[in-house]
């Protein structure tokens, strides 16, 4: 039986962040996966279509990559998704995986990072052992995407969670809710005097480099030391711990496990 691994991710244009993190994760999974080929895609055709028109890379979309595969003679394809949460990206990729349910033996998906309550205490405690040691008047800070799925609920869930963790966090979102606005008041509620900053999303790209932690007038690096704070700027996606490539890699793994016992 001919048995494929297709690897999905938002995608990035920045090269450096893509080899740390979405080049990392790909690479533990196809580790654990030697009997399938490996592939990947992308989802952002932004991004695919600049890497194309720049660098002369051609990366596919996962109707691509699954239409390639099924001409190819494949029976069992696991696709594993890179997302964070289980918003707009990840359903139009579970919706694009559906229409091939009858072109494939078998294939099914792997769930995002934040799926089920486990996931978000197993990423809390994997961002925990990469975070420095505080001062009592210091908070991280992380940007997340946001979106305007009912997912965005995610956000306020993972910040929870931290805190339940003894972690002083806040999450704020670039394109949903909370704004960077509703992380400030409760910062100042708080008395908090230094923000780390990092982002809440699997690669260090655009949104951080530029919408997080560059000098220009918008940046939350910007706002937040115009209100007073003192800043620290950690440009490291999620992508770069190791804990959290595991956890992806586990995702597959489970994927798999689920297709073999449906076979039984």
């Amino acid at each position: 039986m001919k048995k494929a691994i297709l690897v999905v991710s938002f995608g990035t244009s920045y090269h450096e962040t893509r080899k740390k993190t979405i080049e990392v994760c790909e690479n533990k999974i196809k580790e654990s996966f030697k009997d399938y080929d490996f592939y990947r895609a992308f989802t952002s055709g932004m991004i695919i279509n600049k890497l194309k028109k720049r660098d002369n890379m051609f990366i596919d979309n996962p109707s691509e990559a699954l239409e390639k595969l099924y001409n190819a003679g494949y029976q069992e394809v696991v696709v594993q998704s890179l997302h964070i949460i289980c918003g707009d990206e990840y359903n139009k990729l579970k919706d694009m995986v559906a229409q091939y349910e009858d072109k494939f033996d078998k294939i099914s998906i792997g769930r995002p990072l934040l799926t089920y309550i486990d996931d978000y205490r197993e990423t809390v405690e994997a961002v925990k052992k990469d975070l420095d040691k505080m001062d009592i008047d210091e908070a991280v800070v992380f940007m997340g995407h946001g979106t305007e799925h009912e997912s965005h609920s995610s956000y306020p869930a993972i910040e929870y969670m931290f805190r339940d963790y003894g972690i002083n966090a806040f999450v704020g979102t670039v394109e949903g809710y909370p704004e960077l606005e509703q992380v400030i008041k409760k910062l100042k509620n708080r008395n908090i005097k230094t923000v780390d900053l990092l982002p809440f999303m699997l690669v260090a790209g655009d949104h951080a480099i530029n919408d997080m932690a560059s000098d220009e007038e918008d940046s939350w690096k910007t706002i937040l030391e115009k209100e007073g704070f003192n800043v620290k700027v950690h440009v490291k996606g999620l992508g770069e711990n190791p804990y959290i490539q595991e956890k992806f890699k586990n995702h597959a793994l489970d994927c798999m496990k689920e297709l073999q016992e449906a076979s039984i």
